[in-house]
């Protein structure tokens, strides 16, 4: 299983990212996230979901060797009904992300597609450092990033580059909140079962309200802005940045 879910008291599930080491986004990994979002949606006991990811990732982003091999599902990321980020950000429950390691690239994105995001104090780093490795933004990542951050802090993450340390990400709103280790998991369920308290129906109709222009401008891309950024994805210039990335990773 790729993606484990585990239900706790008061109607909360944990989805849990299981793709050693990096909890990277492999095409399997995304197919298996949207069926468990729909499942965690049609589920009447079901009042909310905590994602995280296992070890000391909660997601690297986007499998680079799959990216490489020009076999990523990377320019979709966010981008339709059948992708397990989207399914994630559009799902009509309360969603908590509780970031317990490195969230990097479509990490980041996962986690702010979660309606709140905690993590802990630590020397994880988090970051959309896709123009650094030559990657063009996908339109529904972007749109997911936009609605998450203010205008400065997405233009400065997705621009910049860089990766940033728990506590800038929270000054930049990418979470919402740092705690210490040992309470990281009891504050994300403490966050997830006061939510799931809330009217699900006022819940689910005010969350699609807050989105339903950002998906509108997803579902409106034409083939030619499709064609653009998969033409990026694939030229020699982000094959070489992506192949330098790998083999920095790999020399750690």
């Amino acid at each position: 299983m790729l993606i484990e879910a585990r239900d706790v008291a008061e109607g909360v599930r944990i989805l849990t990212l299981n793709r050693p080491p990096a909890n990277a986004i492999s095409r399997d990994l995304s197919d298996e996230l949207c069926a468990q979002c729909h499942a965690a949606r049609d589920d009447a006991a079901v009042r909310a979901v905590i994602v995280t990811g296992v070890g000391r990732f909660f997601s690297t982003g986007v499998d680079l060797k799959q990216a490489a091999e020009g076999k990523s599902n990377l320019g979709n990321l966010g981008g339709a009904e059948d992708d397990g980020v989207f399914a994630l950000w559009t799902l009509p429950k309360p969603t908590v992300a509780m970031v317990n390691g490195h969230a990097i690239a479509g990490g980041t994105i996962i986690a702010l597609a979660c309606d709140f995001r905690i993590t802990a104090s630590g020397t994880h780093k988090f970051g959309l450092n896709e123009v650094a490795i030559g990657l063009a933004f996908p339109y529904g990542a972007y749109e997911i990033a936009r609605l998450a951050l203010t205008n400065r802090s997405l233009r400065y993450v997705a621009l910049e580059a860089s990766f940033l340390d728990p506590a800038r990400a929270r000054e930049l709103g990418i979470v919402d909140e740092v705690v210490e280790p040992t309470e990281l998991e009891a504050r994300c369920l403490d966050q997830a079962r006061r939510l799931g308290r809330n009217g699900q129906l006022a819940y689910a109709h005010t969350k699609r309200t807050i989105q339903q222009e950002a998906i509108a401008r997803i579902m409106a891309r034409t083939p030619e802005q499709k064609r653009e950024v998969n033409a990026i994805m694939k030229s020699d210039e982000a094959r070489a940045l992506i192949a330098g990335q790998m083999r920095s990773m790999g020399s750690r």
